[in-house]
Formats: C-alpha cells, structure tokens, sequence
C-alpha cells in the first residue's frame, strides 16, 4: 500500500523558540496545537534543549517535527516544522530572524540585550512568519519594517515636542496643497 502524498502547505513553521542556556523559555510562538497547553510547551522546550544545548550540528527529529537550531552565546533559537517539512525552509527563518536580531541589537545577541528589546523581537517574529505562513526571509526587510512600525508610537507615549512638531507638518503641508 502507497504512503499518502502529503499535499503541499504554506503552514510550514509550527513554532518559533528562544531559550536561555538553562532551557528556560525566553520567548515562544506555536502556531498549532501540537502542544495545546503550557505544561506540554514547556516540557516538549525541556526535551528539545535537552537533546540539542551539547551538540554542533544544526538540525534534529524530535517527536515527529524537524527541529533546526542555533545557539550565540547564552541563547538557543528555535524554529519546528513536521517531519516532512523543508529544513532548508525553516532554516532560512531561522537564518533571518537570528540575523534581525543581530543587527536590531547591535550584533550583541545575548539574553540581557534581547530582554531589553522584546518588543522588537515580537515585531521581527511577526514580519517573518505570520500564523505559520513564512512572510519573509530577507532580515534587511525585516529590521526596516520593524523601524517603521517602531516609528509608529502611540500618541500617548510621545513627547509634547513631539507631538507639536507633527502639528506643525501637518499644518505646513495642509498651506502647500
């Protein structure tokens, strides 16, 4: 009997993870419900680290997913697709999101960086894969979109200096037209 022919999906990443060199969840996006809960996140997070934080190479099967992996300094990046998933795929948003993150901060990807700019790290995840669907592999993309969407602060958290300057461009291009 013939194995079923697995139609192609655009759903290809089931999840993007960091850890901290104790295995600790940094940050962690499922796009599926392979692990329903918290609980199974987190021990499916122990698991992986567990087989992946002592070795070189770059890719692993783990409980029926493809698992490509990267570490720097105190931090181990994740991205999980299934088993018949392209690693070269997940690689490249693995590849893209480590190289955002190192030019967002400054080429110094370590945790305390990282924790300080976690809302950078959620835009770059959310410019790269979108529900599972890979958006983006390009990181030069990925850090000028984060840059826009930064740009767009709340009016509340913006200076009265700020806010008067916008004033005065939107008045001085309102006396141009």
């Amino acid at each position: 009997m013939d194995s079923p022919i697995l139609e192609p999906s655009l759903y290809t990443v089931k999840a993007v993870l960091i850890l901290d060199n104790d295995g600790d969840r940094l940050y962690a996006k499922y796009y599926d419900d392979t692990y329903p809960t918290v609980k199974e996140q987190k021990a499916f997070e122990k698991n992986i680290f567990n087989k992946t934080h002592r070795t070189d190479s770059e890719i692993a099967l783990l409980e029926g997913l493809t698992v490509v992996y990267k570490s720097n300094i105190d931090l181990f990046f994740y991205v999980i697709g299934s088993s018949h998933e392209n690693e070269l795929m997940l690689m490249a948003v693995l590849n893209c999101l480590f190289d955002s993150l190192s030019q967002m901060l400054r080429k110094n990807v370590e945790k305390r960086a990282l924790l300080e700019n976690m809302e950078g790290l959620f835009l770059a995840v959310d410019e790269i894969v979108d529900g599972g669907v890979i958006l983006e592999s390009d990181p030069q993309q990925v850090v000028h979109r984060v840059a826009l969407r930064g740009d767009d602060v709340p009016l509340t958290e913006q200076t009265v200096t700020q806010v008067l300057q916008s004033a005065k461009e939107q008045i001085k291009w309102s006396l141009l037209r």
